[in-house]
């Protein structure tokens, strides 16, 4: 099991650091503003809700639930707003949204949306007049085969970064979150990594920048044609153009991340395409 500890960040609430995955849950900027900034706003969640009878988010490693927390929170905030929220969440570790709950971080949510994340930490199912949340425990790999086709308005991808947790950045598992897109959707992430770009383009998504919350680098808004999205630098361009942008791939869905990785090296080690060191030494 993961070593879990307390790490608070800049806002005033706290997440965790995982001593399995060397890496925080959230960034050191702010675990909250993170949520809202980097996946519900960018993925239009207020304008979808107030515009649809059914806004369907599908949460990829929920965690401790903030951003599943912060989506519901901008709904609820909605007047006279139409649409029922409908979240999947895939969550591998039962044990992050407990702990959560049982260390009280969850608190700085509204108290009905805290009692929401309680509920589903206990029983992995909540349904109200206006909102159903259901947590599918297990490798995301393989739960995602139980979101339907075409059904996500808007999918957060918050995985572990892709060097310790390449599993859910693959050509692959990025393919299967493309099929449960609707076809106006948009699939968010903190990452803008050019192997997680490339592996999207191959998924037929289009990608876009989302601007930097707490970091150098922008994040990255995907969707599919001919939905507008904020472009891309010519610099981070330049780099889906070097063996940086050489994706990680899982054939069989299977694949340990170390394996994961050495199928990438191999591939890159055999590239023609420039390193990326050489494009960093120009700018």
């Amino acid at each position: 099991m993961d070593k879990l500890s307390l790490f608070p960040t800049e806002d005033g609430s706290v997440t965790f650091w995982s001593e399995t995955f060397q890496e925080t849950f959230h960034s050191s900027h702010g675990a909250k503003h993170e949520a809202e900034a980097k996946f519900v706003i960018p993925a239009k969640i207020a304008e979808k809700a107030s515009t649809q009878t059914q806004l369907n988010i599908l949460d990829v490693c929920y965690g401790l639930g903030y951003n599943t927390a912060a989506a519901i929170a901008c709904v609820s905030e909605l007047q006279d707003r139409a649409a029922n929220l409908h979240i999947i969440a895939l969550e591998n570790n039962l044990e992050v949204p407990q702990k959560a709950i049982a260390s009280g971080l969850v608190d700085i949510w509204q108290p009905a949306i805290a009692q929401i994340l309680k509920i589903a930490a206990a029983t992995q199912t909540v349904t109200t007049e206006n909102l159903s949340l259901q947590l599918l425990i297990g490798d995301a790999r393989q739960t995602i085969s139980q979101v339907p086709s075409k059904w996500a308005d808007a999918i957060f991808l918050d995985p572990f970064s892709p060097p310790h947790c390449p599993q859910l950045w693959t050509v692959e598992f990025i393919q299967l979150l493309a099929n449960s897109l609707k076809p106006d959707g948009y699939l968010v992430t903190y990452s803008s990594s050019a192997a997680v770009r490339a592996a999207m383009l191959m998924a037929g998504l289009q990608i876009g920048a989302i601007s930097p919350i707490g970091r150098k680098s922008p994040s990255t808004i995907a969707a599919f044609a001919p939905t507008a999205l904020p472009p891309i630098s010519e610099n981070e361009a330049a780099f889906l153009k070097t063996r940086a942008a050489i994706p990680y791939r899982d054939q069989t869905l299977q694949s340990s991340a170390a394996e994961i990785i050495a199928i990438r090296k191999a591939e890159q080690n055999n590239s023609q395409l420039p390193p990326s060191s050489s494009l960093r030494k120009k700018v």
